[in-house]
């Protein structure tokens, strides 16, 4: 049999290792070639305050471009809705030109969040022309307000004909515009609404922007019954959490799993995972940490705030971590946030890794969604406060948060449903896909003595005061945390923790401020209905021991991760839903159709559009990965495999040869075994090779399916399928000689910086 080892040429330059003829192995060649790149030491780096948000046009930039009236005037449409005139939108768009071109800016782009991908970008010169051979650079305020890209390429669930390419961006002015560069120019980013030519939300933000509203409205209702006439704005805050990977380049491009689907389909175990969780907030290696610091800058530089950054606890696993800020700006920024980091580990010789199950056998990653809810003096709504009024306000806003999440958990678990997550649920680092609400024990206590009659007034103390006269209060961590916890409270905030690594957070919060707002209102209404002629705080105090009584099931302090906990879960009623497909399927539901119409959140064809273009989505990420493993298998691994299988029985052959021919004395059991290893490597190949013909077959079968029965197979039949070749692809890569095993391998991809 040839060989079909693979081999590259080595000049003495590019590798320390001496190989006889100039050439070695792919992967041999691969490992030579990783190192860190050469970085200009930096003395004295920057102070950070003396560039943050320089690329951004922020209101300190725009009260220098605009005039005071136009400026006043933009600030009431941010805080009332009062809208600008079209002479104020033409003077803010020639302000934005004139800043962006300042900065050197040449053109500029509407920049959308598609139902599909991350973000999408048309960009568009800001020059017009004046006469034969001569233009000058211009921007009107229709322009600014409107855009109109090609929609027919983006999906749009039946809303509109694939044929009809009419869809309209608009100007999102709460979120400021920006400024991106690269080595040869920069370009203006407008934030944008994209909507088709009917005006149905074609993206993701839009209805993020729309659950705000409502949210708000239902919020300022609830407060003005506590006192608070003054209340105009509630908004929702939040911070992502933001986990990632980070590989060496050189192992990425030999890695066609990686490539094609951002996950590793084949890979052994490395003998050392995570196991002695020596990589959690360990010292950061040089390589990563200057991958950090320019990550950052150019964070800073967009008014990015981030605050933390540290190990996982995977190898080669790492978190950045933002202060709170409006959702809505909060998504663009994490959307921004994971451009910035793609793009910079290249510059590294690093690929950045998002997927929520890059490797299997550690911990995958996640977007831990912190989410609060503030009025417009900044006060937080989830924070304890000074007086037992204030404490019975936070007691009702808790409630309904335990209401929202009891009632519509399938639409929490939906908002987090897409094939990567549906590898990570339930996992050892991530909670499961049963969602339930730890308060920890103080919140409990103080609600089960509510619940019970035993608590008729609620005082500070009762909820911040640890007890003990020599140790400090505390008004913001009121729970020790639970990390299995899919929602879970951490002090004047919830961490919704099921968050896909990869995914636009804009989903997710929609999700979590249109039944929260649901919520707020019932508070509400039950609160004037029992409060009617009778002491207040009584009513609110029956009002929310009648909600924790009726939601007790979806609280749980224990650890989610245990079997346990699912055997308790299904005694309670909880749904737990490990497939994608299933848990979309709480989009066509009918109350939550009512639900999404009531608070004009969606109208019924948007969010039935969002099911199945997330189906089909589901379905073709499946398909790729499916496929990629075919490629795999039969162009590297069974090649390789065959390579050694000849090996064995070559070896084997002159063994029983010269004990035949020579005399040469061989005990029985040395000649069965290697007839017993060349057995097992014989069938691996056939099984890897057998089940892998299933595989096609089984392609081909779904390809004449309709999409939701598709998602099934392919969920039931596919995946285990799939998990099956890769258990034998993984026994043959222990075997098989390093110098004949192209792809790099876990030990190498994880540990070898």
């Amino acid at each position: 049999m040839a060989s079909r080892q693979q081999t590259a040429t080595i000049s003495k330059e590019t590798s320390p290792l001496q190989v006889k003829g100039g050439n070695m192995p792919v992967r041999q060649e691969a490992l030579s070639r990783v190192k860190s790149i050469n970085l200009a030491k930096v003395d004295s780096p920057k102070k950070v305050s003396s560039y943050f948000g320089e690329n951004t046009f922020n209101l300190t930039a725009m009260k220098e471009y605009i005039s005071k009236d136009a400026f006043d005037a933009f600030k009431r449409w941010m805080s009332e809705g009062v809208t600008i005139t079209i002479d104020q939108a033409n003077e803010i768009a020639n302000a934005m030109k004139d800043w962006a071109m300042s900065k050197g800016a040449t053109y500029y782009t509407h920049w959308f969040q598609p139902m599909t991908g991350l973000t999408a970008e048309k960009h568009d010169s800001f020059i017009s022309i004046t006469g034969q051979g001569t233009v000058i650079e211009k921007f009107s305020g229709s322009k600014l307000i409107q855009g109109e890209p090609d929609a027919s390429s983006f999906p749009s669930g039946g809303i509109r004909a694939t044929f009809e390419a009419r869809g309209y961006t608009a100007w999102d002015p709460s979120s400021p515009a920006f400024i991106i560069e690269s080595n040869s120019g920069k370009t203006l980013c407008i934030p944008t609404i994209f909507i088709s030519y009917h005006g149905e939300a074609l993206d993701k933000k839009l209805p993020l922007l729309r659950s705000d509203d409502a949210l708000s409205r239902a919020a300022v209702n609830l407060l003005k019954l506590f006192g608070h006439k003054d209340a105009k704005k509630v908004i929702s805050t939040c911070g992502a959490e933001q986990e990632y990977f980070l590989i060496d380049k050189n192992y990425y491009n030999l890695r066609p799993d990686l490539i094609m689907t951002g996950r590793t389909l084949v890979g052994a175990s490395s003998p050392k995972g995570q196991q002695l969780e020596d990589q959690y907030f360990g010292a950061i290696k040089e390589r990563v940490v200057n991958y950090m610091f320019e990550v950052a800058e150019e964070a800073y530089k967009l008014g990015i705030p981030i605050m933390t950054r540290h190990n996982e606890v995977a190898p080669h696993q790492y978190e950045f971590a933002p202060i709170f800020e409006e959702s809505n700006i909060a998504a663009d920024h994490n959307l921004l946030l994971m451009e910035i980091m793609k793009k910079v580990a290249l510059r590294h010789n690093l690929v950045c890794l998002l997927h929520e199950k890059p490797f299997a056998g550690i911990n995958g990653s996640g977007k831990h969604l912190n989410w609060s809810l503030a009025d417009d003096k900044g006060n937080n709504l989830l924070n304890p406060g000074d007086t037992p009024e204030d404490n019975l306000q936070f007691l009702a806003v808790l409630a309904a948060v335990l209401r929202a999440v009891y009632l519509h958990s399938d639409l929490l678990r939906a908002s987090i449903a897409l094939a990567g997550n549906e590898h990570r649920l339930g996992a050892n680092e991530a909670p499961p896909a049963i969602i339930s609400v730890f308060l920890g024990e103080q919140l409990n206590s103080i609600l089960n003595m509510i619940e019970n009659g035993t608590k008729d007034k609620i005082s500070k103390s009762d909820i911040i005061d640890l007890g003990v006269a020599r140790l400090p209060r505390f008004n913001k961590d009121t729970t020790d945390r639970n990390r299995t916890s899919p929602f879970a409270f951490t002090g004047a905030k919830f961490e919704f923790r099921a968050v896909g690594s990869s995914q636009n957070i804009s989903t997710p919060i929609t999700m979590v401020n249109t039944i929260i707002a649901d919520s707020l209102d019932y508070v509400a209404g039950e609160i004037k209905k029992a409060s009617s002629g009778k002491d207040f705080n009584t009513a609110v105090l029956r009002v929310i021991a009648k909600i924790v009584k009726e939601t007790k099931d979806i609280r749980f302090e224990g650890n989610n991760y245990a079997e346990e906990w699912v055997k308790e879960a299904k005694k309670r009623g909880l749904p737990n839903v490990a497939s994608t497909c299933e848990s979309l399927k709480a989009l066509e539901d009918k109350k939550n159709i009512t639900l999404f119409e009531k608070y004009k959140v969606f109208s019924s064809e948007e969010i039935v559009a969002r099911y199945h273009i997330w189906v089909h989505t589901y379905n073709t990420m499946i398909e790729i990965e499916a496929n990629t493993l075919n490629e795999i298998v039969n162009s590297t691994v069974v090649p390789a495999s065959m390579e050694y299988e000849e090996m064995l029985a070559d070896n084997l052959s002159k063994v029983v040869r010269l004990k035949k021919d020579a005399g040469l004395k061989v005990i029985p059991e040395a000649i069965n075994d290697q007839k017993e290893h060349l057995a097992e490597v014989v069938a691996k190949i056939y099984y890897v090779r057998h089940n892998t013909a299933s595989l096609v077959k089984m392609l081909e079968k779904a390809g004449k399916l309709p999409h939701e029965k598709k998602a099934e197979l392919y969920f039931d039949e596919l995946k285990p399928l799939m998990e099956h070749i890769r258990k034998h692809v993984d026994d043959l890569e222990r075997v098989v000689p390093d110098e004949h095993w192209d792809l790099p391998k876990y030990r190498e991809m994880l540990f070898i910086k």
